[in-house]
């Protein structure tokens, strides 16, 4: 495999994205959905939107993406840059794309004074794992996702009057 480059997502990189990102979304088993892919597209290549996007590329091909964005680090009082997806072609995998997309990623953070590059991945994306493991440290930190609350406006009533009735009774005055 030639040398490979990495750069920021351009206009013209429109339909290989798209490929690559139809892959990213198939292996994570999320279905195809062309809004999706628009609004994502429209992300990275916003200047005013948080998400950034690069592609690595072989003898002029994309083989490789990535998104990524800066976030705020309260408790150090630092940024860091945070990996949101990483995917190669499978053609292509095995031979330092993904390992190049982070070291740009790296560069960056020196470019910018990240304090780190962190990421999370699936726990049974082991063959991801084996380059992760060799390119950064394994944190004890877990994640967690949570559902949005229901909206107190919403038209179910039993919701609407416990929100209510917590609303009342906080507003009473102690006895």
């Amino acid at each position: 495999m030639s040398e490979i480059s990495v750069r920021a997502v351009v206009a013209d990189d429109r339909q290989r994205w798209e490929e690559l990102f139809h892959g990213y979304r198939t292996f994570y088993e999320n279905p195809h959905d062309e809004a999706v892919a628009e609004r994502v597209w429209g992300w990275i290549t916003s200047a005013g939107h948080q998400v950034e996007g690069l592609v690595a590329e072989v003898d002029g091909e994309i083989v490789g993406i990535a998104h990524w964005r800066r976030f705020e680090r309260p408790s150090v009082g630092e940024t860091g840059i945070y990996l949101d997806d990483l995917f190669a072609d499978p053609a292509a995998r095995g031979k330092g794309v993904g390992r190049a997309l982070i070291e740009r990623l790296q560069q960056i953070a020196v470019e910018e004074g990240a304090s780190v590059v962190r990421w999370i991945t699936a726990d049974d994306n082991t063959t991801a794992q084996r380059l992760y493991d060799r390119v950064a440290t394994k944190t004890r930190w877990l994640t967690y996702d949570a559902a949005p609350a229901e909206d107190p406006r919403s038209t179910d009533r039993s919701f609407s009057s416990a929100a209510a009735t917590l609303s009342t009774a906080s507003q009473r005055p102690a006895a």
